[in-house]
């Protein structure tokens, strides 16, 4: 083959290569629209399994008091701008099966959730300070302003007013909290 067809031919081919790539198309982009979903897992109150207010009280005090141990709620629920309220009530506390001079009622009961004691996340935390009674269901602790997720503790202070004609003995009662 002679040099002057072959050059040719390599310069058409060349040629051939080059216009192909010059006539490729716009670029191509796809867009793929992606979700996720979060869900919360409610809201929850943790407490202590039992507390002891005084192992051992001499007969003819008026009151005794202590701390009940840590009482933690936690909001997972994940909303915007909600809040929280704790509740708190007693049963009267008994020697066994109770009566006469055997129980004291829970109108002698009182309860002051204090400060929290940790806290995080967003909003304000809600105390109550001042002693309620517990002779009805209380609100012992609230929040509000959570975002997302939250959790506040506090150390509660019960009070019993012990009255003058209570028998000496174990007295037992259940304190209940819950949180809506």
């Amino acid at each position: 083959m002679h040099a002057t067809l072959r050059t040719r031919l390599l310069l058409v081919t060349v040629g051939a290569l080059a216009a192909s790539t010059l006539v490729a198309g716009p670029a191509q982009a796809g867009d793929t629209t992606t979700t996720f979903t979060l869900t919360g897992s409610g809201l929850g109150v943790s407490v202590p399994a039992t507390a002891d207010l005084s192992s051992s009280t001499n007969i003819g005090v008026t009151s005794l008091s202590s701390q009940l141990g840590d009482i933690t709620v936690t909001d997972n629920r994940g909303s915007l701008l909600t809040s929280w309220t704790a509740t708190v009530s007693s049963t009267d506390f008994k020697i066994g099966a109770g009566g006469t001079h055997l129980e004291i009622a829970k109108a002698n009961v009182s309860y002051a959730s204090g400060a929290a004691t940790a806290s995080t996340g967003l909003g304000v935390d809600v105390p109550t300070l001042v002693p309620v009674t517990l002779d009805t269901s209380r609100t012992a602790f609230s929040h509000t302003g959570v975002v997302g997720t939250q959790s506040s503790t506090w150390n509660p202070t019960v009070s019993v007013t012990v009255p003058a004609d209570a028998t000496a003995g174990t007295y037992s009662g259940t304190i209940t909290h819950s949180v809506a």
